[in-house]
């Protein structure tokens, strides 16, 4: 793990995996239709994010007591990443969530306005479970055509937003992951345990 210019630890977020602390720390990642959602929770200085790529796990079943599939669903992360705060002591009426992410990446021209691509599947699946769960919803940028790079303080909260211009090619988005990318998907970086 490498630091950053404050000192801080530098955590390569990669799709399907989340990563939750009580530490200082900064979280790097790359979006294009997929979707990152922030938890905070300033009382406990715990933090929170995910980089889920599908809208809806098919395990419903298995989601309730642990989802095979880990972070790789928006809804299986958003419910895990508010378990994992209820063990630090973090109820979901207290968690600060953010949402990021969902692009259009690959609409084509000829493609009809009303079809629900992936972006908008995973942004419309993060909302209703944010609200489900009982999260404050703070902040979202979502949607459009552009990836994202996003740096999360994980103890500030605070989130910088960088849209990747002239990347509306997915070809570009897919060699910007990749250059990050080092393991598989799946993984859960979680502090606490």
């Amino acid at each position: 793990m490498k630091s950053n210019q404050e000192g801080l630890s530098v955590v390569h977020l990669r799709p399907g995996e989340a990563h939750i602390t009580d530490r200082p720390e900064l979280v790097v990642t790359v979006l294009g239709s997929c979707l990152s959602v922030t938890m905070f929770n300033r009382r406990r200085g715990v933090a929170g994010i995910c980089h889920s790529l599908l809208p809806e796990c098919g395990g419903r079943e298995t989601c309730r007591s642990g989802c095979r599939e880990g972070y790789r669903y928006v809804d299986c992360s958003i419910r895990q990443m508010v378990r994992v705060f209820d063990k630090y002591g973090v109820p979901p009426g207290e968690i600060e969530a953010k949402c990021f992410g969902g692009a259009d990446m690959f609409v084509r021209k000829s493609q009809k306005p009303d079809i629900f691509t992936v972006g908008k599947q995973n942004i419309i699946m993060a909302e209703k479970i944010i609200a489900r769960e009982g999260l404050k919803l703070r902040a979202k940028d979502v949607g459009g055509v552009q990836g994202r790079k996003l740096l999360f303080y994980t103890h500030t909260g605070e989130v910088l937003l960088k849209r990747l211009r002239g990347a509306t090619n997915p070809d570009i988005i897919l060699q910007k992951i990749m250059q990050h990318d080092t393991s598989g998907p799946g993984k859960e970086k979680d502090d606490h345990e």
